[in-house]
């Protein structure tokens, strides 16, 4: 039944992998030569795993497996998107093996399965133990994994290529919850009273070695000691069996488990936040955003009760995309529908504590889905919403939500069931009871049937580039950023032939676009982009609009990314753009506290080589290097100003701080080609 599940998970994105890339996949993979190594040596390799704009920590292992990818069969998004859904599947085998692990561990199916039993027991789950695998466990963490597979919110996390960092930091999240679990199980199996044992051995090792390695795929596997906490604290209570019998069967509270999450869990949290609170107090930190620390917690309570409606009735309007369009709260009642999702949050929290001996499941669920929303969702200067953070809470939801819609007759959802059956399991009374559990098998059934007949239209969509961006764009009207995909779309579909329909028919959703609230440059980048590569005239009205943006708004990545096309499209002589346009959006944008290091090196670039004015271009990188004194293009680029400059002994002294961050090799090439021009001049 599990193979059945995953052909049929397998069939259902088939026809997504046959898209094309989308919004991060171009920064991320086919903008970033640093993933695109010509062959597999240990510098390339290197340079290939710290070559991720997405975070400082550089998240070298989803890198590494980007790198891969183009190693074996190019920049071809197919063999891309086929790596993420392999990576689904073996998720979807960890979730099946870890969910029936932890039914089996809140004590119900060695109970359920002797019809002798007219009752369970009411002793915590750690005095009870863990019970061996058995039907009604696996007929649930299969209907459990099957949901998961096909949940309409988790489609990104496939069919994204870039989402790759959220599934693969997920797998190692799974192998942790999964080794973890097991050591458990050992430690209350077995009477030793070592405090290195085998089985305390492997719960560290589950919380060390994972959050480690799947860190460095993407921050979310730093979550795993506290999913796990949850775990102990829900099926576990910290509780060891007593080697003595004198102790009797209740258990001693297990100071070893105390201790691991101790030094695993709350000290990393300390640490954490006494780095990074202080800065997250700085104005700087929130330049650009549209909402500040208070009013993104307002906010993000309506985003996670989004969440938890899109996960379990999802709908196409809900699963948009792009949520650029959401409204940020301003207070508690702007939107009033801010404390109404305050209080459903509390009742949620509430309720699982109250759940916790009843039905451990459930109120497991419920903690592990907000749990995996604390790093994303609260004080973190992220954007709102993104629905592939919803990879792992998703999982919380089906813990919570699939038991209670299981008849009882298959699982009991707590040690307090009953057991269905019996020696007179064929009484008419037995039959109507069984019929009657059989129908309450509807709900679940046509909420299946509804996830996966929406991921599978959503796969279709995927499939075309222009299909997406026409569905997308269909499911969020208001979204600056869906209309914008749409045009460039539109753009590319044109091959810049301004004769093209596609050419028409790209201005509409483009100048949408730019008039939306929130709208960032992009649209007006794209129109001046589209007409100066064809030679058309461009409106008046663009400029000024795109300099108006740049000089009220700190510039964002994508305000950056579009300037530094219109630069590159000038410097390689494709597009014919005034001077002092170019010249007065790059001054609207250094115009704020703080510019970036990649906006000073872009704006360095097209002094140096569009304007002819060497110094500025040369005071401009090195104020870029100064900010990012560990990114190696700034300083490359600064050292071949300061030998076109001759300034030899400068570009020495900075060739030799270049040499400190060859490491491995992975700028050696760099290295030879600029002492060569060095020793030339």
């Amino acid at each position: 039944m599990l193979a059945l599940v995953l052909l049929v998970t397998t069939l259902v994105y088939w026809p997504g992998l046959h898209g094309g890339w989308l919004f991060d996949d171009y920064p991320n993979i086919v903008d970033n030569r640093g993933v695109q190594p010509d062959h597999a040596s240990v510098s390339s390799l290197i340079s290939a795993a710290l070559s991720s704009p997405s975070s400082e920590l550089k998240r070298p292992i989803a890198s590494l497996s980007f790198a891969a990818n183009f190693l074996l069969s190019g920049l071809d998004p197919f063999w891309m998107k086929l790596t993420n859904l392999l990576i689904h599947l073996i998720n979807g085998v960890l979730v099946f093996t870890l969910v029936r692990a932890l039914l089996q561990c809140a004590g119900r199916a060695s109970r359920v399965e002797s019809p002798r039993l007219k009752g369970l027991s009411r002793d915590p789950p750690a005095e009870r133990g863990c019970a061996e695998p058995s039907s009604r466990s696996t007929i649930l963490a299969l209907s459990i994994t099957a949901a998961w597979l096909l949940l309409p919110i988790n489609l990104t996390a496939i069919l994204y290529v870039v989402q790759r960092m959220e599934s693969l930091a997920n797998l190692f999240v799974l192998i942790g919850l999964i080794g973890y679990v097991h050591g458990r199980r050992r430690m209350l199996r077995g009477t030793d009273s070592q405090r290195l044992s085998r089985g305390f051995l492997l719960c560290l090792a589950s919380l060390t070695l994972p959050t480690a390695i799947g860190t460095m795929a993407k921050e979310t596997a730093v979550m795993l000691p506290l999913y796990a906490v949850l775990v102990e604290w829900y099926l576990f209570d910290f509780r060891s069996c007593a080697s003595d019998p004198a102790s009797g069967p209740s258990g001693m509270r297990d100071y070893r488990i105390v201790t691991l999450f101790l030094v695993t869990l709350v000290l990393p949290m300390l640490i954490g936040l006494g780095y990074l609170f202080p800065s997250l107090l700085q104005p700087k930190a929130w330049s650009t955003r549209d909402f500040t620390m208070p009013t993104r917690l307002l906010s993000e309570a309506r985003v996670v009760i989004d969440y938890i409606h899109w996960t379990i009735i999802p709908t196409p309007r809900g699963l948009s995309f792009y949520h650029d369009d959401f409204d940020v709260s301003a207070g508690l009642l702007t939107p009033w529908t801010t404390i109404a999702s305050m209080a459903c949050l509390i009742a949620l929290i509430v309720t699982a504590i109250w759940l916790r001996r009843r039905h451990p499941v459930p109120a497991l669920g419920i903690s592990l889905f907000f749990a995996s929303h604390l790093l994303t969702g609260t004080i973190l200067p992220l954007e709102l919403i993104y629905e592939h953070r919803n990879y792992f809470a998703s999982l919380g939801v089906l813990l919570a939500v699939v038991p209670i819609l299981m008849p009882r007759s298959i699982l009991p959802l707590g040690p307090k069931a009953t057991v269905a059956g019996g020696p007179d399991a064929t009484a008419p009374g037995h039959l109507v009871a069984r019929i009657r559990h059989r129908f309450y098998l509807i709900p679940l059934l046509l909420l299946m049937a509804w996830w996966t007949w929406l991921t599978a239209m959503t796969a279709y969509a995927w499939a075309d580039p222009l299909r997406l961006a026409r569905e997308l764009a269909t499911r969020a009207p208001e979204s600056p950023r869906a209309q914008y995909e749409l045009g460039r779309t539109y753009i590319i579909y044109s091959d810049y032939d301004s004769k093209s329909l596609f050419t028409h028919l790209a201005y509409a959703p483009l100048e949408r676009a730019a008039n939306l609230p929130k709208s960032s440059i992009l649209p007006q980048q794209a129109l001046i982009f589209m007409n100066a590569r064809m030679h058309l005239p461009i409106k008046d009205i663009w400029w000024v609009t795109m300099i108006a943006k740049l000089k009220s708004e700190k510039p964002g990545v994508q305000d950056e990314s579009s300037l530094i096309a219109l630069m590159h499209c000038m410097r390689d002589g494709q597009c014919d753009l005034p001077r002092d346009r170019m010249a007065a959006a790059f001054e609207a944008a250094m115009s704020h506290d703080s510019p970036s290091a990649r906006l000073m090196a872009a704006y360095g670039d097209y002094a140096w080589n569009i304007l002819g004015n060497k110094s500025l271009g040369e005071s401009l990188m090195a104020a870029a290097v100064a900010a990012e004194p560990k990114e190696p293009a700034y300083r490359i680029t600064w050292i071949r100003m300061l030998v076109a400059m001759n300034r030899k002994v400068e570009a020495e002294s900075q060739l030799a701080r270049l040499r400190q961050l060859n490491v491995a090799g992975r700028l050696q090439v760099d290295v030879i080609e600029l002492q060569e021009l060095i020793d030339l001049h």
